[in-house]
């Protein structure tokens, strides 16, 4: 996407009336890129790093069962350079749902029996873990999909609150446009043969890595000017290491199988599977 200066409506308040003296001139906070664990290098060029940026929330952009995502802005007062970031905010422990995390920490380890424990038994010490553990997962992982080229948002920081990562989507009239999700196409507009050859290349390129997506399905696949793009990664998993990894890797595969076939695409699931899983069982990564 094309990463642009805009002008937001002028419902939109982004100046602040904070009278603290260390409250910025524009937006809603100062920029948190200095309290922050930094995505990779080299950035893109469209990543504000500057200690004067400011930021603000222009709203909800999806809901989830762990985490919400906010649209945020940041932009350098009295210059053009801005920029629209995907701010993930995962849920407190005594707010989300662990039914589902066991399964994906399995093969995952951390250094402390009593952490260990403490994250098996989900006590409220353990739930916290859970909770950094998955906001840590997901900005590694997207950090390391990105270097290898894969088509993943780049992870541009992650504090103790929210990960910031690329914005997939652009900017209308009224403001920040996010890229529709897969399920959301419709066959007469897009590529639909030239998406499942890209899906094919993202399943089998994780999967020489050694991983899988863990949960992928066309929610979490986004359009992006005929550019599919895949999100939401707390949970990938080591397709080895986790006793359960070659049956995350096969409904990956046939979650998004269906809906290309629903869609009229010749695919052949157990064929992309069987390359996928012999990938998966040489990875030497």
């Amino acid at each position: 996407m094309a990463h642009q200066p805009f002008h937001l409506p002028e419902r939109q308040a982004l100046f602040s009336t904070d009278s603290r003296p260390d409250a910025p001139p524009e937006g809603e906070r100062w920029s948190t890129w200095d309290v922050a664990t930094h995505g990779p290098t080299p950035r893109p060029d469209w990543v504000i790093t500057d200690l004067g940026a400011v930021e603000a929330d222009l709203g909800i952009l999806k809901s989830g069962k762990e985490a919400d995502v906010h649209v945020v802005r940041r932009w350098v007062p009295g210059t053009e350079r801005t920029t629209l970031l995907a701010a993930k905010r995962y849920r407190s422990a005594d707010h989300r749902m662990f039914h589902r995390d066991a399964g994906y920490l399995e093969g995952r380890r951390v250094r402390r029996s009593r952490e260990m424990r403490a994250m098996a038994r989900r006590t409220s010490f353990g739930k916290e873990l859970i909770t950094g553990q998955w906001a840590f997962a997901e900005f590694d992982a997207l950090a390391k999909l990105w270097q290898m080229g894969l088509p993943v948002p780049y992870p541009v920081q992650l504090d103790e609150s929210e990960m910031l990562m690329e914005f997939i989507g652009a900017i209308g009239p009224e403001g920040p446009i996010a890229a529709p999700r897969l399920h959301q196409v419709r066959r007469e507009e897009a590529d639909l043969p030239d998406l499942w050859v890209q899906f094919e290349d993202l399943v089998l390129r994780l999967a020489e890595a050694g991983w899988a997506h863990g949960d992928l399905s066309p929610y979490n696949l986004l359009v992006d000017d005929g550019r599919l793009v895949a999100i939401d990664w707390p949970q990938i998993v080591d397709v080895i290491g986790n006793p359960q990894g070659f049956e995350f890797l096969d409904r990956d595969v046939a979650n998004v199988c269906s809906w290309f076939a629903r869609k009229g695409v010749v695919v052949d699931p157990e064929d992309l599977f069987g390359r996928a899983a012999s990938l998966a069982a040489s990875s030497e990564f």
